[in-house]
């Protein structure tokens, strides 16, 4: 048969009056053949170009001699649309179709997505795009329900450590109401009794950086009021206990400092015994006064202890690991400031370097240009001339589209996280430890095990649809 067209071998495959026999799945159809040719980049257009059986083979399933018709093993359901398209040029798609198992068919038989008709058009596309949120969602509550599922098993076992040792439920007891606010009434005092210590301390920092409140030393140097130092004192002595009663009745000593929270307080009571040390060694070694002025900037670093809260705050925790696993998002939001910021500094420098001292050099405009992008806009620098005030213009537009974009995603992780905190918390309440070890915290191993179910599944569906020589049989088992 080579050298020959579909034409030439009419009497296999054409029957005399100018059609070919199709079998899709079970629906038969005979279709003219100057209506398929009218689009003949289509699978069933190029059928009737082929010089060869194996040419027509690699088009269609399977060829019966005998019945003279081409096999195609899809699904049959779908194939009225796609005669509707070669006789009125046309694609329309129900609403009851599944938009994506329409899009593969039409790509199979070869008929573009710009040929659906436009009343279809809006309404087709938009299904396509709502199930990527649809997924987001899913995806995050799945999540949400593992993730808090592993730290809930995390946390009883936590617990069960203290089984068997001595004082092991009064141990046990003092854990839960000082790692987890909220758990009793015994926690809920403890919490709110850290929280105004970590706020009064902030209040006596800040009040001792004003002159009213510093009294002169006898070299003439400002120092600390007296009373302030009462109030510093007395909550270097309640974080020091608060981490030293939290280590006592650690479950696990070796995994005590790998929690950020533990870290934290280490960190606000770590300035103040350093500071103790330099200002005993400086009295000692009048030489070594110079550390002196490292007393002063561990002074400063009293200010972190503000992330304390973060231990009593749901909002704060999840804050914080919205930014540990939003860093992709954060980067882009980096990537795109720099890029603006160097193209604004530059035409900034260009137009404005005769004219504005304040924009004579580049990194002077580095600082305009990051100013205005971020809406802050100070205004110790502002451009004279009319094309840079239109490049500001510019600038700011630019600077506003450049945070917006991320800020959805970073929202969304947050929301996500929030809400696996508040789960995780509201399943660690309603455990019972009163007599020892009972029953597992109530958690619905149904969901749990339907999540990991349909992710399975999910994942199995996406590489199908990855794999095209898989979806004549996706197609047949429907």
């Amino acid at each position: 048969m080579t050298g020959q067209s579909l034409w030439d071998v009419s009497e296999a495959n054409v029957v005399e009056d100018g059609e070919i026999r199709i079998n899709v799945g079970g629906f038969k159809r005979r279709l003219r053949s100057h209506t398929l040719l009218r689009f003949p980049e289509t699978r069933l257009g190029r059928l009737l170009l082929c010089h060869s059986r194996e040419a027509m083979l690699e088009l269609c399933d399977d060829y019966d001699d005998a019945q003279r018709e081409f096999y195609f093993d899809r699904n049959p359901e779908l194939f009225p649309y796609v005669l509707h398209f070669y006789h009125t040029g046309k694609l329309h798609v129900m609403a009851e179709l599944c938009v994506f198992s329409f899009s593969q068919e039409i790509e199979y038989w070869g008929i573009n997505e710009f040929f659906i008709d436009s009343c279809c058009s809006y309404s087709y596309h938009g299904r396509k795009v709502e199930p990527e949120q649809e997924k987001w969602d899913e995806q995050s509550d799945q999540e949400s329900t593992t993730s808090s599922f592993d730290e809930i098993l995390a946390f009883y076992n936590d617990a069960s450590k203290f089984d068997g040792q001595p004082l092991g439920n009064f141990r046990r007891q003092l854990w839960l109401a000082l790692d987890n606010p909220g758990y009793s009434v015994l926690s809920r005092v403890f919490s709110v009794l850290s929280i105004l210590v970590v706020l009064g301390s902030i209040i006596t920092m800040c009040l001792n950086s004003l002159p009213d409140f510093q009294i002169p030393d006898s070299q003439g140097n400002p120092g600390e009021d007296p009373r302030f130092e009462i109030v510093e004192h007395f909550g270097i002595a309640w974080f020091t206990f608060e981490l030293v009663a939290r280590f006592a009745v650690a479950p696990d000593f070796f995994k005590f400092f790998k929690n950020a929270l533990n870290l934290i307080d280490l960190m606000s009571i770590v300035p103040f015994y350093i500071t103790l040390v330099v200002n005993l060694v400086v009295e000692s070694t009048p030489t070594l006064a110079n550390l002196g002025r490292v007393a002063q900037v561990l002074r400063l670093m009293r200010i972190f202890r503000i992330l304390k809260l973060a231990r009593h705050s749901t909002g704060l925790r999840s804050l914080g690991a919205t930014l540990k696993y939003s860093y992709k998002e954060v980067g882009l939001l980096l990537l795109y400031l720099s890029v603006g910021i160097s193209i604004f500094s530059v035409v900034a420098y260009t137009i404005e370097k005769e004219e504005n001292e304040g924009l004579a050099t580049i990194p002077a405009c580095w600082w305009w240009a990051t100013v205005s992008m971020t809406t802050v806009g100070y205004g110790d620098v502002v451009p004279g001339t009319t094309a840079g005030k239109l490049t500001a213009s510019a600038c700011i537009l630019a600077g506003i589209l450049v945070v917006v974009l991320p800020i959805t995603l970073i929202f969304n992780k947050f929301s996500h996280f929030y809400r696996r905190q508040k789960q995780l918390e509201s399943a660690m309440r309603s455990c019972d430890f009163g007599d020892g070890m009972k029953e597992v915290p109530s958690v619905n191993l149904r969901d749990y095990y339907a999540h990991k179910v349909k992710s399975l599944m999910a994942s199995l569906t996406n590489m199908s649809r990855s794999s095209p020589s898989e979806l004549s049989l996706n197609d047949s088992l429907h």
